[in-house]
């Protein structure tokens, strides 16, 4: 009992260990001998089912390994199952030891667009380049320049060398490692491509279409199936165009529209409007502010209408399209957001002296009318009276 223990436990130890090595490399096999290997590939799966089971892990505790073959008898589970779908679990395998029946992947490739704050609001067509990497052309994915593709002689063609290390008398461990004389491919050229230089692949500047959708949002990303890195040994990842914007620049601004220095957050538009002292005090002023599309916003006041510096204006439905899904659709109709304008009342930093006084006693006039003692009002201790004792 206590052997059978040790050797249940010594296993699991050894599961660890192809654990940790995953990093490093595939484990090809493990073995005792290439004739127990089978066998102990067994004792290994039935340890690592034993104990992840809390039923059977307590059953073993208990009554060791006799209690585990009772448990089986008597129906409790631990049927037939395949003992190399363990170690698929441990080195990423969809079958024995690691073998995939599904085709390679490549990456998938970002690529950040900056647009203006225009181009979001009205929808565009643009352009874009990047460096793809291309299956090349001239050799058409072989590396060779005559078309001749000789098989790894080190490898025999899989690309992997499997080296063998003993770790204890009478156990050994097989690793798979890539071949070095190949670099994993399994072929060898012996006239290497002019234009590839044998590597099969070639990386040149490469045009794509990019169609932004009105009142697509900022960091929204737009993907181009199987467009990323092209190789022989994949499927190409797809291109993921990531839209940020410009800062304002007067080239994406022909027109001289004002709305191109509008401020965008979310679905709203933010908009700094200047009025005069007059303008803020009398009213009476207007303002016609060219939107992204060339439309006009009024702003303005009446006579005797005031304005506080700081005040912030809403204009409803005069901020971004609110984008949807179904945008194409011939019943789609676009929703907006708010325009908000907040005021900046601009002071003179100067006055000649015949405004000063004119603006000195006409203050004064209506002080002694009407004013009010904002220092009286707030309740403030008066100030301390200082006198000359000599």
């Amino acid at each position: 009992m206590l052997a059978r223990s040790f050797a249940l436990l010594a296993l699991l130890a050894l599961i660890h260990l192809a654990t940790c090595a995953e990093d490093y490399y595939k484990a090809c096999s493990w073995s005792w001998g290439d004739e127990t290997a089978p066998k102990k590939f067994a004792e290994v799966s039935d340890a690592y089912e034993v104990l992840i089971n809390p039923e059977t892990r307590q059953i073993y505790d208990r009554h060791g390994h006799e209690g585990i073959e009772q448990h089986k008898n008597s129906g409790g589970g631990g049927g037939s199952h395949d003992p190399f779908d363990l170690f698929s679990r441990f080195f990423g395998g969809h079958g024995h030891f690691g073998s995939s029946s599904r085709e390679a992947r490549g990456q998938d490739v970002e690529f950040k667009v900056s647009i203006s704050l225009r181009d979001f609001y009205n929808g565009a067509t643009t352009e874009f380049q990047w460096n793809r990497q291309h299956i090349c052309e001239t050799c058409e994915g072989t590396g060779s320049a005559d078309g001749q593709v000789d098989t790894c002689s080190v490898c025999g063609g899989h690309g992997v060398r499997i080296v063998r290390q003993q770790l204890a008398p009478g156990m050994f461990q097989q690793m798979q490692m890539r071949c070095d004389a190949c670099e994993g491919r399994g072929k060898s050229i012996k006239h290497k491509c002019p234009v590839c230089h044998g590597q099969r692949v070639e990386r040149k500047p490469t045009t794509v279409t990019l169609k932004i959708e009105r009142g697509a949002a900022r960091e929204s990303k737009i993907v181009y199936e199987n467009e990323a890195d092209e190789s022989p040994d994949w499927v190409a990842g797809d291109l993921v165009v990531s839209l940020a914007e410009k800062e304002p620049a007067p080239e994406d601004n022909p027109d001289n529209v004002d709305g191109a220095y509008f401020r965008r957050k979310g679905d709203d538009l933010y908009w700094t409007e200047v009025l005069s002292l007059r303008e803020a005090w009398m009213g009476d002023w207007t303002r016609n502010i060219t939107h992204l599309d060339s439309h006009v916003v009024r702003l303005g006041r009446s006579r005797g209408q005031v304005v506080q510096s700081g005040h912030v204006e809403t204009v409803p439905g005069e901020g971004m399209p609110k984008w949807h899904d179904e945008g194409d659709s011939e019943s789609h109709k676009y929703e907006f957001g708010n325009l908000y304008v907040t005021y900046e009342v601009i002071l003179p930093d100067q006055m000649d002296k015949k405004m000063e006084h004119e603006f000195w006693a006409l203050w004064e006039k209506w002080r002694a009318k009407n004013g009010v003692d904002l220092h009286k009002d707030s309740g403030r201790p008066e100030p301390a009276i200082v006198r000359d004792e000599l």
